[in-house]
């Protein structure tokens, strides 16, 4: 047999070039804020000192990077969109001392394979430019074109030929939370670049050349951050580690201000976050997490940047050191900081202890992180649930009477509930028990239930929130004086979306500019002067549940408010105010569960307390 005759039968076949571009796309350009970080690289890679993202529709019309970097000539427009041309890589060996942020030469050819790319160049000694279009990757148009010195690429449309990759893009909120964290990524490996971040004709960020890392951040995420940021550097023969830690008390609820970088490179390293996150643990409670920016040098050739398609992972070659020293180094800047001595090491799984240099157990530092006391005042329960609608299901009804009515012995109650039926004596005769101020106890007629005080109170006030979006007139509790408060940029993006069902739940909030609103109202169940940690707390617990994708925005915001504004794991409660919280959890229309389905009661029969004595 010819080999033309086994060449006819083969079924193995390079593939085409707008085909393979296609798949690399797919791993490297994920979502528009993937298409923001390559063009990005390239250009701080370019010498540029300063920059400007132009953002529509969250990436989805448009993202356009202009830089003032080296530019290009006439010969290389169409080789940077050649897949594996670069100009950073000369041989094998480039490959394990990369020293630039792009190396592969995929970027481009995959951007052009799913989008209409328009680039402008030209390089500053140069007396013209030229203007170069792309689309699908297919060359559109060549020609010269008068431009300023250095590069603007604009992405349109981008997935605009694969339409599944487009359909699967999240809200543009949540795009745009994606491009933001890039940027700041960016700007804070590179505070002596200028970075100009404009979305949808609003200016996000201006931040000037050669700012302080100090300032750039308070910039970036507040200007409480400026007095509260604790800077360190620790350089050693291996590797060098900097950064800034920000003070305990500005805390935050969910993940999403915490950075790492090598070399200028951000990177995520999950258990070297881990050993930081550890190290506030002796002032931070449970799920709250503290901003950090921590920037490592190392020789090029002691680390593998070319191990994840987007670059986002790396490899150490002396892993067990960079970990060990760069957690001695955040340690020792802390503790300088609080004046906390230093203590022996204790393994991961042995108990945490706490330093004996004065600090109580319960170091407090106020703000965001500061614990209820017991001795606050009482309790202030919401109204009672679904007061103006329908009684609750017959259900509910029958599961409390079976669980608290003794039988028709019992003398009835001379009062009445709200709801017009009668209580019964025995169930204030018989009281309630607080158990390490978490736990309600009662005793049933057949053994006795356990209720988890927190699960019980955010149900209610979950099925409350959720009611009052359904409402005409939202109940609102005007505020003596409106406040304005200011929220980073990822946050006032968040606020932007939610807006509308905020308003329905009660809060009177006016979207101001600079990252800035004024509430002058909120639902009747907020402690007044507790409105900003409640407002900037359901933003983060609402962050937490993205993606849980069986819940609408509604949901999920009801869900971040009870979260908030439910009574607490080790409050006190009188007995009146423990029978309220029973009353009022059995009027809702789910009682057994908290919004996230975890169980708010449990019934232990005398049969199960027995056979424990036998």
């Amino acid at each position: 047999m010819t080999q033309e005759t086994d060449s006819q039968h083969s079924i193995i076949h390079p593939l085409p070039p707008e085909i393979s571009n296609k798949i690399a796309a797919g791993e490297v350009i994920q979502r528009p804020s993937s298409v923001v970080k390559e063009l990005l690289d390239n250009a701080i890679d370019a010498g540029a000192d300063q920059l400007k993202i132009v953002i529509q529709n969250a990436g989805r019309t448009l993202i356009q990077v202009v830089d003032n970097g080296c530019g290009m000539g006439k010969e290389d427009l169409r080789l940077c969109f050649e897949q594996h041309a670069t100009s950073k890589i000369q041989d094998v060996d480039d490959l394990f001392r990369v020293r630039t942020l792009g190396f592969r030469g995929e970027a481009m050819a995959s951007i052009a394979s799913v989008a209409q790319v328009t680039l402008k160049t030209r390089r500053p000694g140069d007396d013209i430019g030229y203007k170069y279009e792309i689309w699908g990757g297919e060359e559109k148009s060549f020609e010269p074109a008068a431009v300023d010195g250095g590069t603007s690429v604009a992405i349109r449309n981008l997935f605009y030929n694969v339409r599944a990759r487009r359909q699967f893009l999240k809200t543009d909120a949540t795009e745009f939370r994606h491009i933001l964290r890039t940027v700041q990524q960016a700007a804070l490996a590179n505070p002596e670049l200028g970075f100009e971040l404009i979305a949808d004709t609003d200016t996000i960020y201006d931040l000037p050349k050669k700012q302080p890392l100090k300032e750039r951040i308070a910039e970036m995420f507040g200007k409480s951050y400026k007095a509260s940021l604790i800077q360190f550097e620790e350089e050693t023969s291996y590797l060098t580690v900097r950064g800034v830690l920000a003070d305990p008390k500005l805390t935050k609820k969910s993940r999403g201000e915490q950075f790492l970088f090598v070399n200028g490179r951000p990177f995520q390293h999950r258990y070297l976050t881990h050993v930081i996150l550890k190290i506030y643990d002796r002032w931070t409670g449970e799920k709250e997490y503290p901003f950090y920016a921590i920037f490592l040098s190392v020789d090029p050739a002691q680390v593998d940047v070319n191990v994840h398609p987007a670059k986002e992972e790396v490899k150490f070659e002396d892993e067990r050191s960079v970990i060990k020293l760069t957690k001695s180094v955040a340690k020792k800047a802390l503790n300088e900081q609080f004046l906390v001595p230093e203590v022996p090491e204790h393994s991961e799984h042995s108990p945490p202890t706490r330093s004996s240099g004065g600090f109580a157990s319960d170091i407090s530092f106020g703000g965001p992180t500061q614990k209820r006391s017991r001795e606050s005042g009482p309790v202030k329960f919401p109204s009672r649930i679904n007061s103006d609608r329908s009684p609750s299901p017959q259900r509910n009804k029958d599961y409390s009477r079976q669980l608290y009515d003794f039988g028709e012995q019992a003398d009835p109650s001379p009062g009445k509930s709200e709801e017009g039926s009668e209580q019964p004596d025995r169930m204030r005769e018989r009281g309630f028990w607080q158990l390490h101020d978490r736990y309600i106890l009662t005793q049933t007629r057949s053994g006795f239930c356990m209720i988890d005080q927190h699960a019980a109170h955010k149900r209610i006030v979950y099925e409350k929130a959720l009611s009052a979006t359904e409402e005409a007139i939202p109940s609102t509790q005007q505020l003596l004086f409106s406040q304005n408060i200011e929220f980073s940029a990822s946050e006032f993006s968040l606020l932007e979306e939610l807006h509308p069902i905020l308003q329905r739940m009660g809060f009177n909030v006016q979207l101001l500019s600079g990252n800035t609103a004024m509430i002058s109202g909120v639902p009747a169940d907020i402690d007044i002067g507790d409105e900003q940690s409640v407002l900037k707390s359901m933003l983060y617990q609402y962050r937490e549940l993205e993606g849980n994708v069986e819940l609408d925005e509604r949901k999920k915001l009801a869900i971040a408010f009870a979260s908030k504004t439910a009574i607490p794991k080790g409050k006190k409660l009188t007995d009146m105010e423990m029978e309220n919280l029973l009353d009022q959890l059995f009027a809702c229309d789910e009682p057994y569960k908290d919004p996230l389905d975890k169980p708010t009661l449990e019934y232990i029969p005398l049969e199960d307390i027995e056979s424990r004595f036998r």
